[in-house]
């Protein structure tokens, strides 16, 4: 095997250069490509810290998967023990839910609805531990009690005690004309679990749901819980074969899909415009190595007419490209996994020194940055260097084993 152009490769970038711009173009190729892999390894590391935060707040407060029938189902029992008796769901609960529009004084705002039994509800959510007023459990059948997120309690303008309007997309049809079927309730609890259901749901005894909607004695379905929060999808599905046809299975992916979509889009959008920094590195790569391919003109034809060929003239070159590139991948790496696993602490480090706050827990739903550090997107985010890298080489490689020996050393 001919070590070569690797030897050679490696020894042109320790040489001291005669061009000093040259050596200036070549030592910002490496800078760029070092703050380019270690931002986007920052910034993929704190957004994957919002999203494990905001689904651990969320999910909390959520089902992790629910089974319902749209004509109602009346024996929630016998559907909740069929669910329990697949290994990995661990807990069941009846529910009703709907659409409305709950007022106070001149404010209103669109909600969604959720008839639970309290003492039952508390086994699928932890939904009770996030009450910032009053309790889940004073919830009580035929007090037509509700319980707001506090987001929501803030824009109705609201507290314990209050009593709010609760419109539905109903009609009463009465002699005196046609009105929307409106119902008052009394605000018993407030919680906040920090995500988007603290402006958009609202909970209720089931009893005073199902007289809301007219349902009887049905429930829409049960809510339920299993072992494995990140595996429900799979569960549920194994679990459909076993239910009657009617019977509809959603997990927490598909009722709180949408949101997490859009935070996997930001993700994948920002890495798409932070990469634009390594694109740059790898253009200044080319430009470097067009202007070394010229001030080195002499030596490859010297080198050529010991017997390299075209071929190892190619390798030379892009080794010596590809060299600056990965040389500087390397300590992006370094310095943004570094970054991304501490940013935490050496924020709040840089807090507690300068008496500034990054967040505002008055204003934010948390009051650190968090961080988590993924193996695969430092894989990708090198990968994707590498391959700028090699890239950007071949076209000066490729015009440096086009040189012809003769026509150089003829006029040197």
């Amino acid at each position: 095997m001919n070590y070569m152009p690797l030897f050679i490769g490696l020894r042109y970038i320790r040489a001291r250069r005669r061009n000093q711009f040259i050596s200036f173009l070549s030592g910002f190729s490496m800078l760029g490509m070092l703050l380019g892999v270690a931002a986007l390894i920052i910034v993929l590391s704190v957004m994957n810290g919002f999203d494990r935060e905001l689904k651990g707040r969320l999910l909390s407060a959520v089902p992790h998967g629910s089974l319902s029938d749209p004509t109602g189902v009346s024996d929630w029992r016998g559907l909740g023990e069929i669910a329990i008796s697949s290994p990995h769901v661990v807990a069941y609960a009846p529910y009703v839910e709907g659409f409305a529009m709950v007022g106070f004084g001149r404010a209103l705002q669109a909600v969604s609805f959720v008839g639970i039994d309290p003492a039952l509800e508390s086994r699928v959510s932890e939904i009770a531990d996030h009450m910032m007023m009053g309790q889940l459990a004073d919830l009580h059948e035929g007090d037509f009690g509700i319980v707001l997120g506090r987001l929501l309690a803030r824009q109705l303008a609201v507290v314990p005690g209050d009593k709010v309007m609760l419109t539905l997309p109903q009609l009463n049809i009465t002699p005196a004309g046609v009105f929307p079927r409106v119902k008052r309730f009394t605000v018993t609890a407030v919680f906040e679990v920090g995500a988007q259901v603290d402006q958009s749901l609202v909970l209720m005894h089931i009893s005073d749901a199902q007289r809301l909607l007219r349902k009887g004695h049905l429930v829409d379905g049960v809510h339920l819980k299993v072992d494995d929060i990140f595996s429900a999808g799979t569960i549920l599905q194994a679990l459909k074969s076993q239910l009657p046809a009617t019977i509809n299975v959603k997990d927490w992916s598909q009722t709180q899909g949408s949101l997490f979509q859009a935070i996997k889009m930001e993700k994948i959008v920002i890495t798409v415009l932070l990469m634009i920094i390594v694109l740059v590195a790898a253009f200044n790569i080319v430009t470097s190595l067009v202007l070394m391919v010229a001030d080195k003109r002499a030596d490859i034809a010297v080198l050529r007419t010991l017997g390299l060929t075209a071929r190892d003239v190619l390798a030379i070159f892009m080794v010596q490209g590809s060299a600056v590139g990965i040389i500087g991948i390397f300590l992006g790496v370094v310095i943004g996994s570094f970054a991304g696993i501490y940013i935490g602490p050496l924020v709040q480090w840089f807090e507690s020194v300068s008496g500034l706050h990054m967040f505002d827990p008055s204003v934010y739903f948390i009051s650190h940055l968090p961080s988590y550090w993924m193996f695969s997107d430092v894989l990708l985010v090198a990968s994707v260097g590498v391959v700028l890298s090699l890239v950007a080489s071949l076209y000066p490689a490729y015009r440096a084993s086009k040189i012809e020996p003769a026509e150089t050393l003829r006029y040197e």
